[in-house]
């Protein structure tokens, strides 16, 4: 590696290409994923880094060299340790505004104490589950042999970083990132019934047919009433501060202050009827005492009053103001009270309609969400750090958001129709979280999350030097909006049956809803930022083209379409997006799909040589991370395929001789 490392290699020799076209050995990365940088920050949430180096020839005949890294993160327990948390946190809080309604009727009465049994029975699980997972100290991998375990069926299955960074002879260094990790699914609960898109729809239409007009818990109307409430439990503390400003304001006599104090009270809530009617009292003591003080002002070569006459008349605005002011800030109490008990009866109510039914699709949505979200932090995280130097990606960030591209290779026949199901409906779920970058008080880097069902927001930590790199925006705290996207092409031998004898209809409906949020990103992209944002080869008429290419291709309901999942890819990688491959376990067919994405890659940026092509995927393929990726889920070197498999699978999809044969798990 010496004459690699140190200079440039001169022209080969085509004797020595076959014997060089290889990996030239593996290194175990001392510095960490993050190289030279050494940076702490990542290096604290991946671990366990495996790093291969290989060189192949250009078409201009030199070497270019590339390192191979995967890391495990901790993020795979870390998350949905915290998220669990939460859950708690929040189902306690219900189930204690539900015991605070106070005396019932005997219906609701029962009612109640139904779903408090029910919701009880859930809390005690998701203890269990945290107090479980509490003896994982460390740990950072879940197997794809792990992927039925009860106790571990919140933490995503087989979650790493997949890394390759070029150097090439005549180009500048590139960096590519993909997350692999299984599909988010609730494995443990089972797909008998199919998963969460099949399941939420259909309970949907139960609830419908029996006339409730209640669904599951926490759906997208109930969210809204509770937005309000948090909007009512915000306001209502602020109203309290204004309030007494505007008594302080009273007490020094200061009429400047007290206009001011009152005008931001006012600005604040009118909404509420008796609330408005209090404040109007407010008001109109405040303009008498106001015009009171004018009229009583001196003339032109009269004494000021003294100190102890300000004083006094300061004394008597306070008494005046506060008994008005009291009523006011009860007023805005008992609307926080009644908005509680109407909110808690609502969800009494909508719990009550379908339980135990309704807990069961809490929970698995729950499940299926916590796996995606550890995967999406991760992303987020590893985006956020390689793109600290480049200001468009920065002002993308906080002006637009970020892009999640989502490639799925599960089929639609059986079980992985249902594995799909689930995955759609967390991934689409992860439109809730936004993300805030902050700075770093300790030498704890990892993530903190708030928020509830409805909404979370991470809270991603940074050191002060990186820190202080970041647009005035982001460092004071702006929100980070999330833009997930799924495409999925079933490429196995189950998706020919599902082609020739079942039915694609679900893959179908998730590429065009996803194709339509992708154009929504797209058009929001080019709306707010700068047409010069973009690097020169990435420019607009290309992304354009390349999107009416994602549209014909998922018009044409071609069998097993790849080039949707090379499109999707590489709009996701112009766009500044964060890229992710799932199949059932991350294991097989997402090693197939990664290594000839990056010899793509190789290809297509980077001049590697026409003639090498295979023999670089099958290099990386048989000696590559992602065959280390399989021993470290399965303790075997071979791929899950078989011959008859294989003859099902896309050309580029099969791996070379020699390096599958085991059974999947």
């Amino acid at each position: 590696m010496g004459e690699l490392e140190d200079g440039e290699p001169g022209h080969i020799t085509t004797d020595s290409q076959d014997q060089k076209c290889a990996l030239v050995r593996e290194c175990t990365a001392p510095e960490g994923i993050s190289g030279k940088d050494n940076l702490p920050s990542l290096n604290a949430v991946l671990k366990n880094p495996i790093c291969k180096l290989y060189r192949f020839p250009t078409s201009d005949n030199k070497w270019m060299r590339i390192r191979e890294q995967m890391a495990e993160t901790v993020l795979s327990f870390h998350v949905p340790k915290e998220l669990i948390n939460l859950h708690i946190k929040e189902d306690m809080t219900r189930n204690q505004e539900l015991k605070d309604l106070g005396e019932l009727a005997p219906h609701w009465d029962n009612m109640r104490k139904s779903v408090i049994a029910h919701c009880d029975q859930m809390l005690s699980m998701y203890q269990d589950t945290l107090a479980e997972l509490g003896k994982h100290t460390g740990s950072s991998f879940k197997s794809s042999c792990s992927k039925g375990e009860k106790t571990l069926e919140f933490i995503p299955i087989n979650l790493h970083l997949q890394r390759m960074h070029v150097h090439s002879p005549r180009l500048k260094d590139a960096l590519y990132d993909v997350i692999t990790v299984g599909a988010p699914a609730a494995h443990f609960q089972g797909f008998k019934n199919g998963g969460l898109r099949k399941l939420l729809s259909k309970f949907e239409a139960e609830r419908r047919n029996t006339g409730y007009q209640c669904i599951y818990y926490s759906p997208e109307n109930t969210a809204k009433a509770k937005e309000v409430l948090s909007n009512i439990n915000h306001l209502q503390p602020l109203i309290s501060s204004h309030a007494d400003l505007l008594l302080n304001s009273a007490s020094q006599h200061s009429p400047d202050s007290l206009k001011k104090s009152l005008k931001m009270l006012s600005e604040k809530d009118r909404v509420w009827a008796n609330v408005g009617k209090s404040l109007n009292c407010v008001i109109a003591m405040v303009d008498k005492l106001l015009e009171k003080d004018n009229s009583g002002k001196v003339k032109d070569g009269e004494i000021d009053p003294s100190a102890a006459d300000c004083k006094h008349a300061g004394s008597d605005w306070y008494e005046q103001l506060y008994p008005l002011v009291i009523t006011l800030k009860d007023c805005v109490g008992e609307v926080v009270t009644r908005a509680k008990q109407s909110m808690a009866f609502v969800l009494l109510q909508e719990l009550a309609c379908g339980l135990p039914q309704c807990l069961m699709l809490t929970l698995r949505r729950d499940i299926v969400f916590s796996q995606a979200l550890a995967g999406l932090v991760c992303g987020f995280i590893i985006k956020l750090h390689t793109g600290l130097h480049d200001q468009g990606f920065l002002q993308q960030l906080h002006t637009v958001g970020l892009l999640v591209q989502y490639e799925g290779l599960l089929s639609t026949y059986s079980e992985e129709a249902g594995m799909l199901e689930d995955m759609a409906v967390g991934i689409s779920d992860l439109q809730k979280v936004m993300f805030k970058v902050i700075e770093a008080r300790s030498e704890d880097f990892l993530p903190i999350i708030t928020g509830r069902r409805e909404h979370y927001v991470i809270e991603v930590q940074l050191p002060a030097k990186m820190f202080e790199l970041l647009p005035q925006e982001i460092k004071e705290g702006k929100l980070l909006r999330m833009y997930p996207v799924l495409f999925n092409v079933g490429i196995n031998e189950q998706q020919t049956l599902a082609e020739r004898f079942g039915d694609t209809t679900l893959q179908e409906n998730i590429n065009q809803e996803n194709l339509e949020l992708l154009k929504e990103y797209y058009n929001l992209f080019t709306e707010k930022m700068p047409p010069d944002c973009l690097p020169h080869f990435q420019e607009q008429n290309d992304l354009k083209g390349l999107l009416e290419n994602l549209h014909q291709n998922i018009q044409a309901k071609k069998r097993k379409n790849v080039e949707i999942m090379w499109l999707a890819a590489t709009i996701c990688r112009k766009l500044n997006g964060v890229r992710f491959t799932c199949c059932k376990s991350a294991k097989d067919r997402t090693s197939m799909s990664v290594t000839l994405e990056q010899c793509s890659i190789l290809r297509d940026e980077h001049q590697l040589h026409k003639d090498f092509f295979i023999r670089a995927l099958d290099c990386m393929r048989r000696e590559g991370c992602r065959i280390e990726n399989v021993l470290k889920n399965v303790k075997c070197r071979k791929y899950a395929f078989n011959m008859i498999q294989l003859m099902a699978f896309p050309k580029y999809y099969r791996p070379p001789e020699g390096t599958y044969g085991k059974t999947d798990t």
